[in-house]
């Protein structure tokens, strides 16, 4: 096999790569939280030789979370939190501390606050946020901090990661943080608001369209290439 052809198959790996991601993306299009994925390629050049033309290889193994603000939609349910600007919050997993923007919380029988997964709000300390009950009405104010009955019971988190282009996604809104996270003291949350997905379904699919159309070129090329080269074969044999 030559070079053009290692160059076209490692091109036609990246936007596989893309394809899947698109589609990921399109699927969870109104799923609460959930921020976008991009793949990014890059190019790798080696020099052959003085008399060699270089050779180019294109990957795409560099995933990037779009950040952008999904819409914030009121739904009036007293434990629904959305973020306004930057910020995570923070919950406790069976896999450790994990960031994630969805905000669809609601105390369990315990009375700790838990995400639609079960898994439990942390405040800036890391630990659980308790919501007392029967203390009278629940307000949470901006910078997360619970009241109930006119006093303050506890707070929920608010962080931002040390290094965000090194957050690992675990799941469709989970996050996990490997060089740390830092609380932040001036964040912002509206009570009684879910912030929607930040997927944009239209330049998706257009995406996805560009995408197949780049894929199918590709393989129309390796299609000749791998006729051209049993052609070569043939024409030795006789």
């Amino acid at each position: 096999m030559d070079n053009a052809s290692y160059t076209t198959l490692t091109r036609q790996s990246g936007l596989m790569r893309e394809m899947q991601t698109l589609a990921n993306n399109i699927a969870n299009a109104s799923t609460t939280g959930f921020r976008a994925e991009e793949v990014m390629f890059s190019e790798h050049i080696k020099a052959l030789g003085p008399s060699a033309s270089s050779l180019s290889m294109a990957t795409a193994a560099v995933r990037n979370t779009v950040d952008t603000q999904g819409t914030l939609t009121q739904t009036g349910g007293t434990f629904d939190l959305a973020i306004e600007g930057d910020g995570f919050f923070l919950i406790e997993t069976p896999n450790g501390q994990r960031l994630t923007r969805a905000g669809a919380f609601t105390p369990n029988e315990n009375g700790d606050l838990v995400t639609a997964d079960g898994y439990p709000v942390l405040d800036p300390g890391g630990a659980p946020v308790f919501v007392p009950q029967g203390l009278g009405s629940v307000g949470i104010g901006a910078d997360g901090t619970i009241s109930a009955g006119g006093q303050p019971v506890g707070q929920v988190g608010l962080v931002r990661p040390l290094e965000p282009a090194q957050m690992i996604r675990e799941s469709g809104v989970m996050f996990d943080a490997p060089d740390g996270f830092e609380a932040i003291p001036d964040g912002r949350m509206l009570q009684g608001f879910l912030e929607a997905s930040n997927v944009n379904p239209i330049l998706q699919v257009s995406r996805m369209i560009e995408v197949q159309r780049a894929y199918e070129l590709g393989q129309n090329f390796l299609d000749k290439e791998d006729e051209r080269i049993r052609s070569v074969i043939e024409a030795m044999r006789r």
